[in-house]
């Protein structure tokens, strides 16, 4: 696909006017800031890890899917 330039007044006219202007951006170095990954090894007994599978599959989604979801659940109501 070959880039696609244009002038900021350009841009900004095709944005005002409700116009699509996602493929004049470069998507490349998009960051979300405060959601970047950081790997953490935690260690559960061996129970916890068969319960926590057995709701996993119950929801179909994934043992990390879960841990995620329920750690987000327990510390997101604590913030402001």
């Amino acid at each position: 696909m070959k880039k696609k330039y244009m002038k900021a007044s350009e841009f900004d006219r095709l944005f005002e006017a409700g116009e699509s202007t996602v493929e004049y951006l470069d998507k490349s170095q998009l960051k979300r800031p405060g959601l970047e990954q950081r790997r953490i090894t935690v260690d559960f007994p061996a129970w916890m890890v068969y319960q926590l599978d057995k709701e996993a599959m119950r929801l179909g989604i994934t043992r990390q899917s879960i841990i995620k979801m329920w750690i987000s659940e327990k510390i997101g109501s604590k913030t402001a």
